[in-house]
């Protein structure tokens, strides 16, 4: 007889399937006129699900122990970073770090260690009876850019019309490298609080021993190697891509999915090894398209075009996985943050009362970043005016690498004075709730400003216009249409002349595509065509040329083919 079977892995699997189905149905809604991200979006949801409201996923009871919630925290980031960050690296073009080396080495050496100091410095001022050492180990977790997080600003139609392509890729190559780099900065910090904090009396060596390890360990076998480990896995998959690829021994699904399997296999030997697994990603992922081939191999691909009647139906087919794959991810991780975040800590804790956090969350937001791309912007060419500067030293976003470090920090103060079993040293006794406390918040509050900052810049803009156009007369206002603006006809016009068609045409209602342009009439004629692709209905940048079909009337050679009459709304340019 059948029974229910409210099991923990069918409620998940329920609640994840059903919540990204639903956001699906509405998402260009959502991410393309509303502007609003879908990290802020799936963060909310998980709330929602979360045993804080409707108790519908339950980590803590899924992982059994706090110990092993923190360890299925740190491996589902490090799999997110580990795939954003090949995907980041492959979206680059030729041999982009070695011609932009020098704006991205100002950017993520003097500039993020500015950027470091700064935020360390107003964690240690406005948190109570807080060691210096652990305000430079807070610092250092929220000190590197989300790459993840960095996708509302690249991709989608505000950044098409917003953001320059150079500016989208300096964002991109910064938001991959510094991930990585975060290391050094961390791993300073906490040999430091190893080896001379009040607690570490007993730890032989000193200073000189906590340099020493941040040199060797740090610089030597965690960035270095992670640095050749991953440009050696990235040149051999893009030799063995080739090799297959001109042999036609690979299929086309295996070869989309080619630089996932990748991000997975890195993340995997490189966690293995204990090397800088975020780094070797971002390393493999550029030099897995050194030659730009894999990537333009996949930017678009689509399939013929068939005309009937008056009418274009076409059927593209475009290599969407990785952006696909991109927003599961991002949706389910962020999900799971909202689930697994202790709310409830930010006010109930020892550590700093929430007047203060507030503040600190908000200056941390202002000054960590923004005044030190306003004082270098110059030296970096893709940056060509203050409102740029304003806008990259803004967004500097703080997301999924520091939850990462987070975890890694704790991990860390577990093996302080280990003889003692689970009994930390006296000095670090608060360090974990400090760092937990003050890094969720961060990231809790650039998810949320950064996630609404342009809807409400949006609004901002447009609010003034419309409330000016509603005290204005009617009679002289245009009427809009989508996003396109029609001068209103006047009947009454006696300066006017109209043939019988000409009145018809200007009575006659508009024919919408699917997307909200206009159809206009045409025969499928080269004229026509030109005419279409001349209004802003053309071709997809990089698509393949378009066939007619060979039955119909009115073929024409590629060159002059029409547009798409159905399309998604963000095909539409």
């Amino acid at each position: 007889m059948p029974t229910l079977a409210p099991t923990n892995f069918n409620i998940v699997v329920s609640v994840l399937g059903g919540w990204i189905s639903v956001f699906g149905l509405v998402s260009y809604l959502l991410k393309e006129n509303f502007y609003l991200s879908e990290a802020l979006i799936s963060l909310l949801a998980g709330v929602v699900f979360s045993p804080h409201a409707a108790n519908f996923v339950r980590p803590l009871e899924y992982a059994g122990s706090e110990e092993n919630l923190n360890a299925i925290t740190l491996y589902f980031t490090r799999l997110v970073l580990g795939v954003q960050l090949v995907l980041a690296g492959v979206q680059l073009p030729s041999r982009y770090l070695k011609k932009e080396w020098k704006p991205l080495a100002l950017l993520l050496g003097p500039i993020m260690m500015a950027m470091w100091l700064i935020t360390s410095l107003l964690v240690w001022g406005l948190v109570p009876n807080l060691p210096f050492l652990h305000a430079l180990a807070i610092g250092a977790c929220v000190t590197p850019t989300d790459p993840v997080l960095s996708n509302v600003i690249v991709k989608g139609r505000f950044a098409d019309h917003n953001v320059p392509k150079d500016l989208q890729k300096i964002i991109i190559a910064e938001s991959g490298a510094n991930d990585g780099l975060g290391y050094p900065f961390l791993f300073f910090a906490l040999y430091l609080v190893k080896y001379i904090g009040d607690g570490g009396v007993n730890e032989q060596g000193g200073a000189g021993l906590a340099m020493g390890l941040w040199f060797g360990e740090t610089w030597g076998y965690t960035i270095l190697l992670s640095v050749v480990y991953g440009a050696v896995v990235g040149w051999i998959a893009k030799e063995l891509l080739h090799f297959c690829e001109e042999r036609k021994f690979v299929d086309r699904e295996s070869f989309l999915v080619f630089a996932l399997s990748l991000a997975l296999f890195i993340t995997g030997t490189c966690g293995m090894i204990g090397s800088d697994d975020i780094l070797a990603c971002f390393i493999a992922g550029n030099i897995f398209t050194w030659d730009d081939w894999f990537r333009l191999e996949t930017l678009d691909e689509g399939s013929p075009l068939v005309l009937a009647g008056p009418l274009l139906t076409i059927f593209s087919v475009s290599s969407s996985l990785q952006p696909t794959i991109d927003m599961l991810l991002n949706v389910t991780i962020f999900m799971w943050y909202g689930a697994v975040c202790p709310w409830h800590s930010f006010v109930d804790n020892s550590i700093i009362p929430i007047y203060r956090l507030v503040p600190l969350g908000i200056l941390i937001l202002v000054f960590r970043r923004l005044p030190l791309v306003l004082a270098f912007y110059k030296k970096i060419p893709q940056i060509y005016g203050f409102h740029q500067a304003i806008f990259m030293g803004f967004f500097g976003p703080i997301g999924c690498s520091a939850i990462f470090y987070l975890y890694v920090t704790l991990e860390f103060v577990d093996t302080l004075n280990p003889n003692q079993g689970s009994v930390a040293r006296w000095d670090v006794a608060h360090l974990k709730e400090s760092v937990s406390v003050l890094v969720w918040f961060m990231v809790i509050c650039s998810v949320v400003v950064h996630g609404l900052s342009i809807p409400l810049g949006k609004f901002g803009f447009y609010l003034p216009r419309t409330i000016s156009r509603t005290f204005s007369s009617a009679e002289d206002l245009p009427f809009q249409i989508g996003a396109r603006i029609n001068p209103r006809s006047r009947s009454r016009d006696r300066t006017a002349t109209h043939t019988p068609a000409d009145s018809r045409s200007v009575s006659v209602r508009p024919v919408y595509r699917v997307g909200g342009s206009i159809i206009t009439e045409h025969t499928g004629t080269a004229a026509d065509a030109a005419e279409l692709v001349e209004s802003g209905d053309d071709l997809e940048a990089g698509s393949k040329p378009l066939e007619l079909a060979s039955g119909s009337p009115h073929s024409t050679p590629p060159s002059t083919l029409p547009g798409r009459t159905i399309r998604f709304p963000d095909e539409v340019s």
